[in-house]
């Protein structure tokens, strides 16, 4: 609290950055003490604490900081850090000062901002200013905020949120990269929480994730992905008030009425790769629609976002699948990828030859599916001088890719 007076910075915010960074139990080497060459010095913020390779390297760069500045800073500036951090409450409020100047009071004022440095109101360059590598800090620290204000039993005091907001941005949360989008067909059904009391309803598929809210009995939401899994399985469900997480299918209840409302399923021939579909070379939008039964809409778009009319068309690297529901909504989308066709025409030619030559020559850029259309393998390669030799025996009719 004192520290939170003397920086000007939130005390709740303090105590959640020390948890983040040291742990609860308070027994972190940096604020031990007892650190050889460091002995008597604390640092309770893990301030310049840079990744090394050495025994304790992180921690030892820490405390160096904490004895001098690293050497970096000014008498001043090291008077008013209140270094060195020889106890733990200059730690504290000097550390606290550390953060206000450095973080809070120039703009990078909450703690996605903090390490996504995207507040375009600061004066100096934007995104390098980040506080810590840790890509889940924000997430992390924000639960241990919300659990110091719940606490206390102050949630409802009014809170101001900083919410950045882009351009472009998908309808639906990206999913954890743990979390295999394989394993759901789509649904988009109307169902119900059986249950008696309430249900959870989760930020992933099993009782490890937290619980994002809970919703009474009866209650109806809509099921966007029925769960495939092996064992226990989990639905992805969209709640009425737009929070989207997941519940377990035992207490998914179905209405009779809704039970085939909507499909989406692809043919077992059609490889697939996350949100990646593989398609043969020659394959024509109509050829591709017989190998999904589904009762959503299907639109195909180029490359460059053009709706793509003719059903006849070749289907080409690059290409996108969207399937959306009767109100034309988006449900999801798919990127096609057809090994061989590296510029994304829909056709397998020299031209494609000879962009592949001038990849493996270090004179063109290849990235995403197009890259991965080089290898006509798919075994997770990158292109190489084999591969052109196969696209030019595809060409002459010698070995045909897709025999």
């Amino acid at each position: 609290m004192e520290a939170g007076v003397y920086s000007g910075v939130n005390p709740y915010h303090l105590a959640a950055r020390i948890k983040q960074e040291l742990g609860g139990s308070l027994l972190h080497d940096s604020i031990s003490g007892n650190v050889q060459g460091y002995k008597g010095l604390y640092n309770f913020y893990n301030i310049g604490a840079t990744s090394s390779t050495d025994v304790l390297g992180a921690i030892k760069n820490g405390l160096q900081y904490a004895l001098n500045g690293k050497g970096q800073l000014t008498s001043l500036e090291m008077e008013n850090q209140l270094i060195p951090w020889n106890s733990p409450e200059r730690a504290i409020k000097g550390g606290a000062i550390f953060i206000g100047k450095s973080y809070i009071l120039v703009g990078q004022n909450c703690l996605y901002l903090q390490k996504f440095d995207v507040n375009e109101e600061r004066s100096t360059n934007l995104f390098w200013h980040q506080y810590m590598t840790n890509c889940l800090a924000p997430y992390g620290e924000a639960k241990y905020i919300y659990t110091g204000y719940n606490n206390l039993g102050i949630l409802n005091s009014p809170v101001g949120f900083i919410i950045p907001v882009y351009e472009n941005m998908p309808q639906i949360p990206v999913e954890s990269p743990d979390i295999d989008i394989n394993e759901y067909v789509i649904d988009n059904t109307k169902v119900y929480a059986n249950v008696t009391t309430r249900l959870n309803v989760r930020c992933g598929p099993s009782t490890a994730y937290e619980s994002l809210t809970m919703i009474p009995a009866n209650e109806e939401f809509t099921r966007i992905g029925r769960g495939i899994q092996n064992g226990e399985r989990w639905d992805k469900v969209l709640l009425n008030n737009g929070i989207i997480g997941y519940v377990s299918q035992n207490y998914v209840g179905i209405f009779e009425q809704n039970n085939e409302d909507n499909y989406f399923e692809l043919d077992s021939s059609l490889k697939t790769d996350g949100n990646e579909i593989y398609l043969k070379n020659n394959s024509t939008i109509n050829t591709l629609k017989s190998l999904i039964n589904t009762n959503y809409k299907i639109e195909i778009y180029d490359s460059e976002d053009n709706l793509i009319i003719d059903e006849n068309r070749y289907i080409g690297t690059g290409n996108k699948m969207i399937v959306k529901n009767k109100q034309n909504e988006e449900i999801i989308r798919y990127v096609f990828l057809v090994p061989g066709d590296v510029n994304g025409d829909g056709y397998i030619n020299s031209l494609d030859v000879l962009i592949l030559q001038k990849y493996i020559l270090e004179l063109r850029v290849l990235e995403g599916v197009y890259l991965k259309a080089g290898n006509i393998a798919q075994n997770g390669q990158l292109p190489t001088a084999l591969d052109v030799l196969k696209i030019q025996k595809h060409i002459l009719e010698i070995k045909l890719l897709y025999e």
